[in-house]
């Protein structure tokens, strides 16, 4: 069987289902879901002409000046009066513009004698300086978000500043992880002879950003009908199976699947660290079954989880965004499989790891990225451009 490549996996992938119904929330509850509809602005933001610095707001025509001051309007206390020929109002950064000025000289350019204002520096040059018009950040009624956007603080604010107190979004994705492996005991366990389990919690910590829900299943044995019966059971919009996922005569995750009445999609994918990821369909759940070694683990999770998560959850671009960065050393021609090689950043350039072996976790958490090597890539040289994934 040919080996599937990444991009035709994540295609697959995504057809398998549509993202999960929507929900309202309140503004605050917001945060790393997306957008399920186009929001736009309910007020118009500044609402007023305001003043961008503190200083005296006046009519252009007038400079060079003098003037005499007849009123103050600071930020929620506006004035009330209009400026008129050679009349000056004291303001403050963020105040109304009062009627009849609209121009704002700093106070660092005037001299004031009681009531008299007098330029002492060049002033403005141009008819509404220092101020900010009406409707300069958005309009009532423009478009501030996008369906399939995600909400970051940012859009957060800009929705506040806007009116808007709730969004609809996507209900969290309900996501069952499990291990499989005899050979698996829990992180602190007394059994030396055992290996501690670690995907369960290096995907839940990968998936913390993420609009989910997470329901742990533990460890699972090797034995078919106990894996075929836990995963009868699930009723979540995503299970991640970790370990059993390759041919050998302890591998039952496929087997289970099937003999719980999944049906697997693909197997097998044009992928180093990974290639043993398979993917299917068990009753209406999304079900993705990624190797045990937890680098590869790692890395199916990022090509794979995280962009169904996001999918699911209704975002325009789910997939990993790469970056370029130069090379610190030379690299080898690649094979036939995408390779994601853990990397340091030191100085501004990647750094491949010596030793990529997908069961070491140590260069994993001491990289700050992925340096992806398309199949056939030929040797790179140092001072070549790569793509990476930043991962930490």
């Amino acid at each position: 069987m040919p080996l599937m490549p990444i991009a035709d996996a994540q295609a697959h992938l995504f057809a398998m289902a549509k993202p999960v119904a929507i929900a309202e929330v309140p503004l605050a509850g917001a945060a790393g879901h997306w957008a399920a509809s186009d929001i736009y602005a309910r007020r118009t933001q500044p609402a007023s002409d305001l003043s961008a610095m503190d200083g005296y707001a006046i009519r252009f025509a007038d400079l060079p000046g003098p003037w005499t001051m007849t009123g103050e309007s600071a930020a929620g206390r506006p004035s009330a009066g209009t400026v008129g020929p050679g009349e000056a109002i004291r303001i403050f950064t963020g105040a109304a513009m009062p009627d009849g000025a609209d121009t704002v000289i700093i106070q660092e350019e005037v001299d004031a004698d009681g009531a008299t204002i007098r330029l002492t520096g060049e002033g403005p040059l141009t008819r509404g300086r220092n101020t900010r018009r009406r409707g300069l950040d958005f309009s009532d009624g423009d478009r501030i978000v996008v369906a399939g956007d995600r909400i970051t603080p940012a859009r957060i604010a800009v929705m506040a500043t806007a009116g808007v107190a709730s969004l609809s979004v996507r209900r969290p994705v309900r996501v069952a992880i499990c291990a499989t492996g005899d050979e698996l005991v829990e992180p602190g366990s007394n059994n030396v002879g055992a290996l501690p389990e670690s995907n369960r919690a290096m995907l839940s910590a990968m998936f913390a950003d993420l609009p989910v829900q997470i329901v742990d299943l533990g460890i699972l044995p090797d034995h078919l009908t106990t894996l075929r019966d836990a995963f009868a059971a699930v009723d979540t919009d995503v299970l991640v199976t970790t370990g059993g996922a390759s041919v050998g005569d302890h591998d039952l995750v496929r087997p289970a699947i099937e003999a719980a009445g999944g049906v697997i999609d693909f197997w097998r994918i044009a992928l180093r660290p990974g290639k043993p990821m398979m993917a299917g369909r068990l009753g209406s759940t999304v079900v993705i079954g990624l190797p045990g070694n937890p680098v590869s683990a790692f890395v199916t999770a990022l090509l794979f989880v995280k962009p169904l998560i996001a999918h699911l959850s209704g975002a325009r671009n789910p997939l990993p965004h790469g970056t370029r960065i130069i090379l610190g050393e030379d690299l080898p021609p690649n094979g036939g499989r995408t390779d994601y090689l853990r990397a340091e950043i030191r100085d501004g350039r990647a750094y491949a790891s010596t030793i990529q072996d997908s069961s070491m976790l140590l260069t994993l958490a001491r990289s700050q990225c992925l340096i992806v090597r398309p199949i056939d890539a030929p040797a790179a040289r140092a001072g070549d451009s790569a793509e990476i994934l930043v991962i930490a």
